[in-house]
């Protein structure tokens, strides 16, 4: 275990020497495009067409202190993640058996059934346009503290929309600024330049984007990036554009479904997926498929919108991600790859299953097990889950009818968090909530549900988070109220790779990081929910 002492960060600073840091961050933030849409003031809630202002993210001050090992370890695996959800997604039966709506948690779930029977649909017709597909990941972690020693455990892998790889990446060029311009006053000695990893995660999704358009084979295709109306993140997405543009003279077409569902169409010929543009006499053909919307139900108030997504898919276009590549993701696969067997099988290349020139990953199955903590499904009926019930319960005890993976959420629920299989933050059922959630529970939903042991962090680890919020008061004048808090923290690493697959070899890279954190009082870590701030990590 690393002799760092969470329980002393961050280091102690006058109130000068704070004020001093704010205004150094958020000058930085709001001069190298840290930036965000502010909230809107219309009764709507809709953003502007034309954005006349924008405030720095939420961010933390001083970085959090990670240990080597364990931030070099997580980006050593991401290249094992990348293959091994590209398999995943490859694998039709499997995903047919754990996410569809026949055998798998579909049954339960609306939306993810509404996704797989359309992605069906599409097989069934003889649809499928393109072989190709492309991943852009984000796998997040945790350090866990377990008895004498710090352990990464993985949060969740990502497969839509992974966000604030460019935001990030500014973060951690905020601080480094910081410490080059103040030294940070020489707070602590752990805030040196050797401590700061260099961070270049926009290039690297940029490279992975790029490469997915020149296996299209379409030099003046253009790249598509589906997003959802009244976006306020969208500079994190225009750094993604702008590198396409620059380093690649690719160009980049943003759309909403909404938006799509007039203006897209396939060419009964070619498949290609052609879009017409009030600003263009001639359509665009597209390359690639940039998801950064349609991971969640509200981003489909109708069933046309459902139309529009099948339509993309029918394309011969890149999806990025397509719907396998979607469901891949889903909380189900995680928990399925924990039972034993499953993440073995997804390794290992015996009989060239993946491809002659494949991989085999058996070798990494312990490492990659090892960042797990337990789960299981609700409705899962499992000799482990029995004999685990079998210790807690008195042997006279009623069992009733509900399932023992069910059963044993409630009694564990002191330790646990239950996921549905849902992105973008605020979904989460933890600890405490656990026992009436459980009542009020369907049966019929059990199965959209697993249960996952809570990942313990470091206590008394604290930060200084700042977050800019038009306040009520000074909206008139074009004034920002910030706000500086040093609250106790946990702080969650997420590690970006991309993947290019489908014939033969799977194309990847880990690609850059980046760090949020939020306050020890919100179980959710998602920053554009409003629960956390960005931010980067000093090597302890």
């Amino acid at each position: 275990m690393t002799s760092f002492n969470f329980s002393t960060w961050p280091p102690q600073l006058t109130p000068e020497q704070l004020e001093a840091l704010t205004l150094a961050a958020t000058t930085y933030a709001l001069s190298h495009g840290l930036l965000y849409l502010p909230p809107s003031q219309s009764p709507s809630n809709t953003q502007p067409r034309i954005p006349t202002t924008a405030i720095h993210a939420p961010l933390s001050l001083i970085p959090a202190p990670f240990p080597r090992a364990q931030f070099q370890a997580a980006r050593e695996l991401q290249s094992v993640y990348n293959v091994l959800y590209a398999r995943v997604a490859m694998d039709t039966q499997f995903l047919d058996t754990v996410m569809g709506a026949e055998e798998g948690v579909g049954k339960a779930d609306e939306f993810t059934g509404t996704l797989w029977r359309g992605w069906k649909r599409i097989r069934e017709h003889g649809a499928l346009a393109q072989p190709l597909h492309l991943g852009l990941f984000r796998s997040d972690y945790l350090l866990h503290a377990a008895e004498d020693r710090l352990a990464l455990k993985q949060v969740e892998f990502n497969t839509i929309s992974s966000s604030f790889g460019p935001l990030s990446e500014r973060a951690a060029a905020m601080h480094r600024n910081i410490l080059a311009s103040t030294s940070y006053f020489s707070a602590s000695p752990h805030l040196t330049a050797d401590n700061f990893p260099e961070n270049s995660t926009t290039s690297g999704l940029v490279e992975g984007l790029s490469k997915a358009h020149e296996a299209y084979g379409v030099r003046d295709a253009r790249i598509l990036f589906v997003v959802q109306p009244n976006e306020r993140n969208v500079f994190d997405q225009q750094w993604l554009e702008y590198g396409l543009l620059e380093r690649h003279q690719i160009h980049v077409v943003r759309r909403t479904l909404a938006e799509l569902a007039v203006s897209a169409s396939i060419d009964p010929s070619t498949h290609a997926l052609i879009l017409t543009s009030p600003t263009n006499s001639s359509p665009y053909e597209i390359s690639t498929i940039y998801f950064r919307a349609s991971y969640t139900p509200s981003d489909f108030p109708s069933p046309s919108y459902y139309d529009t997504r099948f339509l993309l898919e029918r394309s011969r276009a890149i999806k990025c991600p397509s719907l396998p590549l979607q469901l891949a993701g889903g909380k189900k696969v995680q928990e399925a790859l924990t039972r034993p067997g499953v993440l073995e099988r997804f390794l290992s290349n015996e009989g060239a299953k993946w491809g002659a020139r494949a991989l085999d990953l058996t070798a990494h199955a312990a490492d990659i097990r090892a960042t797990w903590m337990g789960m299981w499904a609700l409705d899962l009926e499992d000799v482990d889950i029995a004999a685990a019930l079998d210790h807690l319960l008195d042997s006279g005890q009623a069992q009733g009818s509900v399932p023992p993976g069910t059963r044993l959420a409630r009694l564990k629920a002191q330790s646990l968090v239950l996921k549905p299989q849902r992105e973008g933050g605020g979904n989460n059922v933890y600890r405490e909530a656990i026992p009436a959630f459980l009542d009020t529970l369907p049966a019929e939903e059990r199965e959209a549900w697993i249960a996952m042991e809570m990942i313990e962090t470091p206590r008394g680890v604290s930060g200084y988070l700042v977050r800019a919020s038009p306040s009520s008061s000074g909206m008139d004048n074009g004034t920002i109220e910030k706000k500086v808090v040093r609250v106790e923290v946990i702080s969650e690493l997420g590690i970006f790779g991309y993947a290019l697959f489908g014939e033969g070899e799977v194309v990847e890279r880990e690609v850059g990081w980046l760090v949020r954190t939020k306050g020890t009082e919100s179980n959710e870590g998602g920053v554009a929910a409003g629960f956390s701030v960005l931010d980067s990590v000093v090597l302890v």
